[in-house]
């Protein structure tokens, strides 16, 4: 009775042994790849599966949800020589297990790699400006260069972000030297103009004044000629109005010399009485 109990224990033990090693639950968000006596086999989905024991083996359990690579950060130098920092995130999907295992050693890796590798590519060819104002026209191109080729791998890029392009820090200082002599340039040039505006002002006002003064000179030319003509006319002599607006502007003269603060003293002429009895005839004498 005791050798049966034990065959029976024995027996029992196989059996668990065996349901163990040939029912696999697979969870979801997985795929397992089975292989049978060393040579690919089957891909177990999630859900119950049964495998022959001892002989079928799980070679890998591949995940099926999206991946996230932290793609590492890289110098790059641009088209005119500028050295930018920049580094990425992928996220990416198994599609084919079979393929991620067997197709490249470590898939993960190779697309690290490749990502790295395309960017420099890319960025290379741009010049610092434009790498600093086109991201997403680098990731559309970043992301269509790399699929014909993670396709190989059974693997699906999803989508791959530009998460920074920086220039290098002696770049930084550069251009913060240049935006600074850029803005110091863009004040010299306002200040120049607002300083030839000015000018311009002023000269177009002066000229203005001196067309004033002159059609006030001729204006008052006019009037002194209409003066003598009048008074000539009135008295029938052609030489006393002539004097009498000489005399006349004379003493308006004196008058203005009198009211001025730096007058100290004022010179008359020494024929002044004869230009005076002249004014007002022979009879005066």
């Amino acid at each position: 009775m005791i050798a049966e109990f034990n065959v029976l224990i024995g027996l029992i033990v196989i059996i668990i042994a065996i349901l163990y090693k040939g029912i696999k639950i697979i969870p979801q968000g997985e795929e397992w790849v089975i292989e049978r006596l060393g040579k690919f086999s089957k891909t177990l989905e999630p859900g119950l599966n049964i495998i022959i024991p001892f002989i079928d083996n799980v070679r890998a359990k591949i995940s099926t949800r999206d991946i996230i690579m932290d793609i590492p950060e890289q110098e790059v130098i641009t088209k005119d020589n500028a050295v930018i920092r920049t580094n990425a995130i992928a996220f990416v999907r198994v599609t084919d297990p079979k393929s991620a295992l067997y197709g490249i050693e470590d898939f993960q890796l190779a697309i690290a790699n490749l990502i790295m590798t395309t960017l420099r590519s890319i960025l290379g060819e741009m010049k610092l400006d434009e790498a600093l104002s086109n991201r997403e026209m680098i990731k559309e191109r970043l992301k269509d260069s790399i699929l014909d080729d993670v396709a190989d791998w059974g693997v699906t890029i999803k989508s791959v972000e530009i998460q920074d392009i920086n220039p290098s820090g002696s770049m930084q200082d550069s251009m913060e030297r240049q935006a600074a002599a850029e803005r110091e340039r863009r004040a010299i040039e306002t200040t120049a103009e607002g300083n030839k505006n000015a000018a311009i002002l002023e000269a177009q006002g002066k000229l203005e004044a001196a067309k004033l003064e002159a059609e006030a000179q001729v204006a008052l030319a006019n009037a002194s000629a209409s003066a003598i003509e009048l008074i000539a006319s009135a008295v029938a002599d052609k030489e006393l109005p002539a004097m009498f607006l000489l005399g006349d502007r004379y003493i308006n003269s004196l008058e203005s010399m009198s009211k001025s603060q730096n007058a100290k003293f004022i010179i008359y002429p020494a024929d002044i009485q004869g230009a005076i009895k002249g004014m007002l005839g022979s009879s005066f004498k």
